[in-house]
């Protein structure tokens, strides 16, 4: 959003000086994501007050005339980040060993051999942990989407 990465990062040491000394007054400690997102915005939003410019990457005065990439994606880019957010949602509903198995396999690409090391625990409830999960997402999500 910046284009400037010292920009960014200054940002960001910003936002945890901040929430390191108002911590305590967050009311609800299971939604810092948003207290962060929300410090965030205002200090991008300072940055550009402070700048009183702002820069057209694309260089036209009307939004009609913007070409946009026929190969991006948008609608299917976010059907995607709303379908992960349905699984996320879904997944702090399941139990923590089944939830683990589920992210160490379907997002980190762990085997099920390295995920039954890691875990301390037979391959054999590796994979019985995740197809059990897989089948709670799937009636929870097919009820969701109404596939």
């Amino acid at each position: 959003m910046l284009g400037d990465k010292m920009m960014c990062e200054d940002i960001v040491q910003n936002v945890f000086i901040k929430f390191f000394e108002n911590m305590y007054r967050i009311r609800n400690n299971e939604r810092v994501d948003v207290w962060l997102f929300k410090t965030t915005r205002n200090e991008i939003y300072t940055i550009y007050r402070n700048k009183k410019t702002h820069i057209d990457q694309y260089g036209v005065l009307d939004a009609d005339e913007i070409d946009i990439d026929s190969s991006v994606k948008i609608a299917e880019d976010f059907e995607l980040k709303e379908l992960n957010q349905l699984v996320m949602k879904e997944l702090d509903k399941i139990s923590i060993e089944q939830r683990d198995v589920f992210l160490l396999k379907e997002y980190s690409g762990l085997s099920y051999k390295e995920i039954a090391e890691m875990m301390n625990i037979d391959e054999d409830l590796v994979k019985s942990r995740l197809y059990k999960t897989r089948q709670k997402l799937i009636n929870k999500l097919s009820k969701a989407v109404n596939f």
